[in-house]
Formats: C-alpha cells, structure tokens, sequence
C-alpha cells in the first residue's frame, strides 16, 4: 500500500466538471487525511437555520452569519463545530482548553456536549456545521485524479468566512497560477 501524504488543513476546491449536486462549487475544508479515509467540512453552504434554533446554548459565540452550515452529506442530524484558539500551548503545556481538540493550526474541533463557558475566554471564532463530508480509503484520491477536486492552501479567514457564497470564486481567485482565471467560470457555461 502506498502512503497517503496528508491533506489535512488544506481545501477542496470543486472543479466546474464535479457532477456531484452536493459539492457543486463547494470548498471543502479537510480536517483528517490518512489511509483511513478523508473527513472535511463544506465552508459554503450557510442553511436558514440560526444556531440558537438548536444549540441555543453555542449561539452568543457563534461567528457571522450566525447560522447552522451544511458540512456534508454525511451525518446530517449530527452537528460538528469548529473553532479558532489562538497561540500555541506555553512551554511545559501539552493541554488544549477543555472541551477543544486541535486539528491544525489555530483550528480544532468543540466539543459540543461540553458547557460553552468552558471556552468562551479562550476561543476567537466559532461556525456550527451539520453533516460532514466522508471519503473511504483512497476513495479521495481516486477523485483527485478523476480531476473533482482541486487542492489549494487554506487561509485562517476561509473557515469563518463572513461571505461564504462568494467563496468558491474568492479561493480560486487568490491562487498564482491557472486557476484563478477558474473564478471566472460561468454559472452556467451553456448560456455562454
């Protein structure tokens, strides 16, 4: 078996010929990558749904738009919520803040069962998401190299995006290469 070179922390840019309506223009965030499969989160698909509607709780600590985000297909009666932590542990520190786990970066997981005032001094941002997206093993790869996806860096402000329907183009535009001009691609190419 080949090793899996991680793609954890990095987006998932849908390409124009992705046929799948789940995933059309979405930017996937992966937050696991390995030979078990890949787990990320769509970052622009804002529901009608406020957060206080169902973690009434969560809500005051909720980024704008203050609304539950379509992470996925996958799981859809089941909410993830994600969270900025800024700095590192302190030396002499292994310990994140109760009721955060550290996926990348600044970036982790909330556990949302855990009291919010557990993390409301320590935590910057936080978005709400139902659902994830799920690959099996090699099953992402397969579509990296069906030409589904594009790969690109993240950047600390795609996650809590105050204006995700324009993220997609946003995310292509910034790229130095090829794939900015990919911004520019029509909603609808037969109207063209």
């Amino acid at each position: 078996m080949t090793e899996v070179s991680s793609l954890t922390g990095r987006l998932l840019v849908a390409t124009p010929a992705l046929a799948d309506p789940n995933f059309d223009r979405a930017v996937v965030l992966l937050l696991d990558h390995d030979e078990e499969g890949s787990l990320g989160v769509v970052l622009n698909r804002p529901t009608p749904v406020g957060v206080g509607d169902v973690l009434e709780p969560w809500a005051g600590l909720a980024g704008s738009p203050q609304v539950v985000f379509q992470g996925g297909p996958v799981s859809l009666d089941s909410a993830l919520g994600l969270a900025v932590v800024p700095g590192e542990p302190r030396d002499g520190e292994d310990a994140e803040p109760l009721g955060w786990r550290r996926v990348f970066g600044a970036i982790g997981l909330v556990d949302l069962e855990a009291p919010p005032e557990l993390l409301a001094a320590e935590m910057g941002s936080l978005r709400i998401f139902a659902g994830y997206a799920g690959w099996g093993p090699g099953q992402l790869e397969d579509e990296l190299v069906e030409g589904a996806w594009y790969v690109v860096e993240s950047e600390p402000g795609d996650v809590f995006s105050p204006d995700p329907d324009r993220l997609w183009r946003s995310v292509l535009r910034r790229q130095r290469s090829e794939l900015a001009m990919v911004a520019t691609y029509p909603d609808d190419p037969s109207l063209n």
